[in-house]
């Protein structure tokens, strides 16, 4: 096999896996990190990208109802424990479990349909942005 057969092999072959890479895993395996064109994102286990909303406080979530539905929130079982201090878990409303890293609740978003996606990035006029390690 010729050296450029071989590099036209792997460039095919990167290019049919998808684009973000996860490599560290957080939270019990919850949450991961993952590198893109953004930047090292934060995701879910599936991959699929957490966001952070600029209306929400450290240790408090403002998106409920029909925020909720766009961009649900990355819940934990009951009783789950976080022993990791950049990220720790808040009690929403409803008594659900959320995750958070560094006191920011974090969501998904209902427009991503695959791992990697960051179509949520911006969105409401800036108010949604990737949540970054």
């Amino acid at each position: 096999m010729s050296i450029r057969t071989m590099l036209f092999t792997a460039a095919a072959m990167a290019l049919s896996v998808p684009f973000a890479h996860a490599d560290n895993n957080h939270a019990g395996g919850a949450i991961r990190s993952m590198e893109t064109a953004k930047g090292d994102i934060l995701t879910d286990a599936k991959g699929m990208t957490l966001y952070i909303h600029a209306k929400d406080g450290v240790g408090k979530s403002e998106c409920y109802d029909q925020c909720a539905k766009d961009w649900p929130p990355l819940t934990a079982p009951k009783g789950t424990v976080s022993n990791d201090d950049d990220f720790t878990l808040i009690e929403r409303k409803d008594g659900t479990l959320q995750w958070a890293h560094n006191g920011r609740p974090l969501y998904l978003y209902i427009k991503d349909k695959k791992a990697g996606e960051t179509t949520g990035d911006g969105v409401h006029g800036g108010q949604w942005h990737i949540a970054k390690e």
